[in-house]
């Protein structure tokens, strides 16, 4: 059987920056081409960045786009890198962009293209466009109705994008009609907890069902509320994992493969899903036999909680340089929260570059004060206390305000404090609210909710203790300081807002809210359905009116790292203005 050495280059991008993308591709197919690569793969949309969202509906970027592949293209065979066969993720539209109703104008396509000889040997769109979740693709482009095939050293390579693979029919049954040996797909998929388990078994179905070898290269990195974890695999026909690439990190992952020759009377013509085969023969010679090959082996899988800290720590770094910022700045309260964020932050991008300011009031605990101060001496950030007491008194004595109104108003000055901070020495504030908080509107707005990106906006409260002491037992286990302190994951949550507060004065155990909430935000169960389960139905009752009262507030919130499968934002889209209940 023929040999194919391929490179999957497991890599980040950067939305719109079409420049330094380039030179990303061109230095790692550099790289491949140093390891003896065959035929090299980058991610889908690798060099425009992915998602591009409403930017795919400007025809100047999608002709620029265009340009930009060509002169890749070019810029390789100058470089001479020309014979070796380069498959690259871009923006193109298609050939007919007539106006039609109901379609993108323009006729924008997610495309791959492979580049070989200093040209666009062979252009193709996605088929299956995924329009659910943070997915909008029937909204920005037009699909591709063609089963690209490439001929590489005397092997047939399907090629296929990302949903073509997450959806049954299509482009996989189309490669085992045209009898390809390999199937090569390029992904931009967003990480979600657990979703490795899942495209591991979707890998090898797939494989199963084209009948060949199938790679599923993916992105790592971050974009806005995004995060991508990489998690590349090759399976053979059978379903065994040839090779898996490491989680959120930037990799080139070369496998020798040992495939089937491309038949003399290769099958032509529509296929599966009325599909057409569209083939380009790059090289029929096939690779004179070498050895030894290279292993292929697996990277060491993360555990739970690590796979989740890498995510909002990939995340939020992404967020932080992507978008040119130096520095962070975080409220430390002493309590669980702020603690894991400060963590988060200064894995993220340093604890020289993390800014913590205490900023206490007369109802803040002594030991809550103390515990912020020993969190800044474990992790090294910059540290300062702030009394908020002269402020409080001075809004006091000009509005005399009671109750929740005079809570909220130490929560205010503290979001005001943390933005003046921030607009005089240049840092971005770090909002420490959690998904269970923000479920029942447990934060202030213009208060705890000020920021521009907040970490664990996707966190349940019970995973954020899971986080806190994974963190603290892995620093132990490699001879380092625990970053957070014991007390502030063993006191009882409080805002300390008023005497004696704790969080459990409002809120049900968080063992038993985040069970209601997991049921009603991220699998929409209705209420009778979440009685059913087990829950008592006036505290479901109770907690649901929360949820569905605080939808004002969860709109106005920073964005911050998804991790679920429906995280506040773009998963979950809901009326502000509302009158249905499931509470009645």
């Amino acid at each position: 059987m023929p040999q194919l050495r391929l490179a999957l280059n497991q890599i980040d991008s950067r939305v719109g920056d079409l420049a330094a993308n380039a030179d990303s591709v061109v230095r790692w197919t550099r790289h491949s081409a140093e390891q003896g690569a065959h035929l090299v793969a980058f991610p889908e949309m690798v060099l425009t960045g992915y998602p591009v969202e409403d930017l795919a509906l400007r025809s100047s970027f999608v002709e620029a786009s265009r340009t930009a592949l060509r002169a890749l293209a070019a810029r390789l065979a100058e470089e001479g890198l020309g014979e070796l066969p380069v498959v690259v993720g871009y923006l193109d539209r298609a050939d007919s962009a007539r106006p039609v109703y109901g379609r993108p104008a323009g006729a924008p396509r997610n495309a791959a293209a492979v580049l070989h000889g200093g040209e666009v040997a062979l252009a193709f769109a996605k088929h299956h466009l995924p329009n659910y979740g943070v997915f909008d693709e029937y909204r920005y482009f037009v699909p591709g109705d063609t089963l690209p095939v490439v001929r590489v050293r005397g092997v047939d390579v399907a090629l296929a994008i990302c949903e073509d693979l997450w959806q049954d029919g299509g482009r996989v049954p189309a490669t085992r009609s045209a009898g390809a040996g390999l199937l090569l797909s390029v992904n931009a998929s967003p990480y979600e907890r657990d979703k490795d388990d899942t495209r591991l078994e979707l890998v090898r179905k797939r494989a199963q069902e084209a009948g060949c070898t199938t790679a599923y290269l993916a992105m790592t990195g971050g974009q806005d509320e995004l995060v991508f974890d990489g998690d590349s695999i090759v399976v053979d026909r059978d379903g065994r994992v040839l090779t898996r690439a490491p989680q959120f990190s930037e990799c080139c992952v070369v496998v020798d493969l040992d495939l089937p020759a491309a038949g003399p009377d290769a099958p032509s013509g529509v296929v599966d899903d009325g599909l057409r085969i569209d083939r380009v023969v790059l090289s029929e010679e096939p690779v004179p036999a070498y050895g030894p090959e290279l292993p292929g082996g697996c990277a060491e899988r993360l555990d739970d909680e690590e796979e989740i800290y890498s995510a909002l720590v990939v995340g939020l770094r992404a967020y932080v340089e992507k978008n040119g910022f130096r520095s962070v700045l975080i409220g430390l309260s002493g309590g669980i929260d702020s603690a894991l964020v400060a963590a988060i932050a200064c894995d993220a991008v340093g604890a020289e570059n993390v800014y913590g300011v205490s900023m206490p009031s007369k109802y803040s605990s002594q030991h809550s004060r103390d515990d912020a101060a020993d969190l800044a001496r474990r992790t090294g950030l910059h540290y300062r206390t702030v009394s908020i007491e002269p402020m409080f008194d001075a809004y006091m004595g000009a509005l005399g305000l009671t109750g929740l109104a005079e809570e909220n108003l130490q929560s205010r000055l503290r979001g005001t404090l943390l933005m003046a901070i921030s607009n005089q020495e240049g840092h971005i504030v770090l909002a420490p609210g959690n998904k269970s908080e923000l479920a029942v509107g447990y934060s202030t707005l213009y208060g705890d909710s000020v920021g521009a990106y907040g970490p664990i906006k996707d966190v349940y409260k019970t995973t954020v203790f899971r986080l806190a002491e994974w963190r603290n037992r892995a620093a132990e286990e490699r001879g380092g300081t625990p970053p957070i302190p014991g007390n502030s994951i063993t006191k009882p949550p409080s805002a300390e807002l008023r005497p004696d507060q704790v969080d459990t004065d409002s809120l049900p155990d968080y063992p038993v809210l985040d069970a209601i909430l997991e049921l009603y935000v991220d699998r929409d169960r209705g209420a009778d359905e979440i009685v059913a389960a087990g829950y008592d139905r006036e505290l479901v009752l109770r907690t649901l009116r929360m949820v569905d009262t605080a939808e004002y507030k969860r709109r106005q919130y920073p964005p911050g790292t998804k991790i679920s499968p429906k995280g506040f934002g773009k998963d979950r889209r809901l009326p502000i203005t509302n009158r249905w209940r499931e509470t009645g």
